[in-house]
């Protein structure tokens, strides 16, 4: 596949993780064109590439980009006071979505693209090389759109990889009938496919839509050749994990009150469980074991930020990673691979989340030697450069 990117060696690495090989001590990159052309140790070099940009690491760890395949990127107010409430011991609620939703509704598209901008680079200096964007903060046909030309904007806007979820089905708003809304967001499928969408999604638990509803637009968007992915088992055990196992959902994302009868029918179905950490600790709901038990049954897992004002106002993906070692109790490198490789598993990319031959040119230079350094180190960024397609951002 033929990207349009740079050229660019990155030298003197002190450990470099490709995930197609054992990690490389004192290694070197070559990118051509924006494509992974050559790994290996510095002294393996070949002469030729002497010429080409160069990036010296100074004996830094390097990784793939970060994947981050959950993100709700692009809305506009605050959530402030429900995150105040829930500091005084309120629950979370999904009708807290409204909010946002009036917000979003009522700023341009100007101001929706400046300050989505801004949280996408925050995510490409935290590390992030490939974004997943979903919709959900319109809950009308055109808001919904809208809002996916957004979406399609910051894609135009970036060498970095901005993937587009249509999430009309978030909540059904206050003023509208289920069964109505339900089929508005069937009838909107075809026109977020025009606007660039590649995925669907649907919020199936509690306070948002039921397991036949989310069924009956999933469906739907098989039909129209939509990738599937569901927001399941993150409040309470609504039977969205078996929905996901039984349509093959690419993703089933959340999963806090997944059951190891759950867990094994995802793993059998091929989906991967995205694991969401900062909402666990956002919405202060404590639950970190379903990361072992996804495990456990065999699941691919993967990491993300789930970036939203209301439950993971959050766009570094370091962050994310440090939560799941020290919250869910990943090793390391499970976690690292599970927000790079993992990620790009649950978007269906073989292209990134790796530095094998042939992937696009996307990693990141830390700041420190070895990579658990990352995790290690809280409160740090972590993060010394970016390379997105072979070039360097910043």
């Amino acid at each position: 596949m033929t990207v349009p990117g740079g050229d660019l060696v990155v030298r003197n690495i002190g450990r470099l993780t490709t995930w197609r090989r054992p990690v490389i001590q004192d290694a070197a990159v070559i990118i051509r064109a924006g494509i992974v052309e050559w790994t290996g140790e510095s002294r393996e070099l070949p002469a030729q590439v002497r010429d080409a940009p160069e990036i010296d690491a100074g004996g830094a760890a390097v990784l793939p980009g970060f994947v981050d395949c959950h993100t709700h990127a692009v809305w506009a107010g605050t959530r402030r006071d429900d995150f105040v409430g829930r500091l005084s011991g309120e629950a979370y609620s999904p009708a807290g979505i409204m909010s946002t939703v009036a917000a979003t509704r009522a700023a341009t598209d100007d101001e929706l693209r400046a300050t989505a901008a801004e949280r996408l680079g925050a995510m490409h200096r935290h590390g992030t090389t490939t974004v997943e964007v979903k919709s959900g903060y319109g809950l009308t046909a055109h808001d919904e759109c809208r809002i996916l030309d957004v979406v399609a904007a910051l894609a135009g806007e970036t060498d970095a990889i901005v993937e587009s979820t249509y999430l009309g089905a978030h909540v059904v708003p206050a003023d509208a009938a289920r069964s109505a809304y339900v089929d508005e967001v069937i009838a909107t499928l075809p026109e977020a496919k025009r606007r660039g969408a590649r995925w669907c999604d649907v919020f199936c638990d509690e306070g948002a839509f039921t397991v036949d509803e989310a069924r009956r637009i999933l469906t739907a968007a098989r039909d129209e050749d939509f990738g599937l992915r569901i927001h399941a088992e993150q409040l309470t055990n609504s039977g969205g994990a078996a929905l996901a196992a039984e349509l093959a959902c690419v993703s089933a994302d959340h999963l806090d009150h997944v059951t190891t009868e759950d867990a094994r029918a995802l793993a059998a179905a091929g989906v991967v469980a995205v694991l969401v950490p900062v909402a666990s600790l956002y919405t202060r709901s404590q639950r970190w074991g379903h990361a072992q038990l996804l495990s456990d049954a065999g699941c691919t897992l993967a990491v993300a930020t789930d970036c939203n004002p209301g439950t993971a106002w959050c766009e570094s993906m370091p962050y994310a990673v440090q939560l799941a070692c020290l919250g869910m109790g990943l090793p390391v490198e499970v976690a690292l691979r599970a927000a790079t490789e993992g990620g790009a598993r649950a978007l269906r990319r073989d292209d990134v989340g790796h530095l094998g031959r042939g992937a696009r040119g996307d990693l990141v230079v830390l700041d420190g030697d070895h990579e658990a350094d990352l995790v290690g180190h809280l409160g740090a960024s972590g993060i010394n450069r970016t390379v997105v397609a072979g070039r360097p951002l910043g």
